[in-house]
C-alpha cells in the first residue's frame, strides 16, 4: 500500500474510533469500572478490542443489545458455540424443566449422561466410547493425557495456526503458556509431505493433534490429501492421530471426519454441543478410551465436578437430538456455503476474501486479495490489520457483530435476508473505501 494510502487509512481509522468512542459511552465506562477488579477489565481475551470493548445487555434469538441501546445481527455465534442462538424454545424448556425435574450438581451418575453419550457416539460413528469434560481445551488435554499414557511417549505433533484451547495455542510456534513446550513438534498445516518425514522421523513421537480446519487460525479447511497421510503415516508408526472438531463437528451431520472419510482414533468436541452451556468431550476407540475405564484399578483418574452437570447434559441432548438435526446441519452449512460465496463475489478485485467451510467462516484483509493454497500464519503475516479494523467499526455502527478478526459462525435461525444485509454492507464499505480497498 502506498505511503499516501496508509496514511489516509490512518487517519480515517482514528476518525472510526473516535466515533465509536463517542456513540459508546455506557459501554466504555463499564470498561472502566470492569478494569478495577479484572486485569484489563478482561477475562476472555478474545473479547477484548481497542479502545475498548463493547458491553452486551442481552441476547435473543439471533440479535444482541448493547448497554447503549444498540442492536445488533449476531454473526459470531460465540465463536461457534452460539449456534442455538440465545432464547432458542427447545433448550429453555429442556433447562427448566431439567432444574424443576432433576435438580442441579446430583454429585452421583445420572440417567442424562449416557443418554447424551448415546447419541453423539450414533452420530460419529468414529467414537465408539467417550467421556464429558467442561471445555475444548479440557478436551483436547485429556486427549493428550490419553494418547501419551497409551503410548508411554511423549511428544506431540501440532500445527502452525493450530489452536485446541487456552494453553494449547500454536499461532507462532509453541504459545509461552503452553503446557509442556518442551514435547511440542510444530509442523505446517497443509504440508503432506512435510508431516509424513515429521511423522517418520520423530522419536517418541506420542501424538498428531490437528483441525480438520483451522478456526482460531483463520477458518483454513484441511486438505484432504493432508489429512489423510497424517491418518496412514499414524497408524503405520504407532502414533495416536486426534482429531479436533471442537469447532468443526458442527460442519457435516457426522463432524468433517464423516465428510472427509476419516477415522481419527480420538476425537475431541465441545462448543455448541452443550446447547449453549460449557461442555467437552473427548472419544474414540474402546482400547484408548479404557485408560480411564476406572474398574481397571491401575488406571488414572479422570474427575471434574461438573463433568456430568445435568443442564449441560439434557440442554446438549435436547439441541442434538431435537434442533441440529442431520438435515438442519445440512442446511445451515448450505446456507453458510452460499453466504460465502456471495461475500467473495462482492469482493472481487479487493483486498478482502472470505475462507471457511459452510457456515464458519473468516474475512481476510491482504494485498492481493487471494487466499488459494496460503496457510493461515501467511494470511495472518499479510494482513492489513488497520483496513480490518475499520471493517470492523462500519459493520458495528450498521448493526452487525462478528468477532475483529473477521470470524462470522452463524446462528440458526438467521435467514437470507438478514445475510444479504450484510452482503450490501460489505458492498457499501468497499464503494466507500474503493480506494483503500480496490487491489
Amino acid at each position: 500500500m502506498a505511503n499516501k494510502n496508509v496514511q489516509a487509512l490512518d487517519e480515517i481509522l482514528g476518525a472510526a474510533r473516535e466515533q465509536f468512542s463517542e456513540r459508546l459511552p455506557k459501554s466504555r465506562q463499564q470498561h472502566e469500572n470492569a478494569a478495577t477488579v479484572l486485569p484489563g477489565g478482561n477475562t476472555r481475551s478474545v473479547l477484548y478490542t481497542e479502545p475498548f470493548p463493547i458491553c452486551m445487555k442481552r441476547g435473543v434469538g439471533n440479535r444482541l443489545f448493547d448497554i447503549d441501546e444498540n442492536e445488533y445481527l449476531d454473526l459470531a455465534g460465540e465463536l461457534t458455540a452460539g449456534l442455538y442462538g440465545h432464547s432458542h424454545s427447545v433448550i429453555r424448556e429442556a433447562i427448566t424443566s431439567t432444574l424443576e425435574n432433576v435438580g442441579l450438581s446430583l454429585g452421583a451418575s445420572n440417567l442424562l449422561e449416557t443418554q447424551l453419550a448415546k447419541l453423539i457416539i450414533e452420530r460419529f460413528p468414529s467414537v465408539e466410547r467417550i467421556r464429558f469434560c467442561n471445555s475444548g481445551t479440557e478436551a483436547n488435554l485429556y486427549a493428550l493425557s490419553v494418547a501419551r499414557y497409551f503410548t508411554r511417549k511423549r511428544k506431540v505433533l501440532v500445527f502452525e495456526g493450530g489452536y485446541h484451547g487456552g494453553v494449547l495455542s500454536f499461532a507462532h510456534g509453541v504459545a509461552t503458556n503452553t503446557v509442556d513446550p518442551q514435547d511440542w513438534i510444530v509442523g505446517r498445516y497443509n504440508d503432506a509431505q512435510g508431516v509424513k518425514a515429521l511423522i517418520e522421523n520423530t522419536p517418541d513421537l506420542a501424538a498428531v493433534l490437528v483441525e480438520a480446519m483451522q478456526g482460531a487460525g483463520g477458518c483454513i479447511p484441511g486438505e484432504l490429501q493432508f489429512l489423510q497421510t497424517i491418518q496412514t503415516c499414524a497408524k503405520e508408526k504407532g502414533v495416536v492421530f486426534i482429531l479436533d472438531e471442537v469447532m468443526t463437528s458442527r460442519l457435516s451431520p457426522g463432524g468433517l471426519q464423516s465428510s472427509l472419510s476419516l477415522s481419527p482414533d480420538l476425537t475431541t468436541m465441545g462448543k455448541y454441543i452443550g446447547g449453549g452451556l460449557p461442555f467437552g468431550a473427548f472419544g474414540g476407540k474402546e482400547e484408548l478410551m479404557s485408560t480411564y475405564d476406572p474398574r481397571i484399578g491401575s488406571n488414572p483418574s479422570h474427575s471434574g465436578t461438573f463433568n456430568n452437570n445435568t443442564l449441560t447434559l439434557a440442554a446438549g441432548y435436547a439441541g442434538l437430538a431435537h434442533v441440529y438435526t442431520p438435515d438442519v446441519n445440512v442446511k445451515l452449512n448450505a446456507m453458510g456455503d452460499g453466504f460465502r460465496e456471495r461475500l467473495n463475489h462482492a469482493m472481487r478485485g479487493t483486498k478482502m476474501v472470505v475462507t471457511g467451510i459452510g457456515a464458519v467462516m473468516t474475512i481476510h484483509f491482504i494485498p492481493s486479495g487471494e487466499a488459494a493454497k496460503k496457510t493461515g500464519i501467511q494470511l495472518e503475516e499479510e494482513s492489513i490489520i488497520e483496513l480490518r479494523d475499520l471493517f470492523w467499526f462500519w459493520c458495528v455502527e450498521k448493526g452487525f457483530w462478528f468477532v475483529r478478526r473477521g470470524m462470522v459462525a452463524l446462528t440458526l435461525g438467521t435467514t437470507e435476508e438478514e445475510l444479504d444485509s450484510f452482503v450490501g454492507t460489505v458492498e457499501s464499505f468497499i464503494k466507500h473505501y474503493d480506494k483503500l480497498v480496490l487491489v
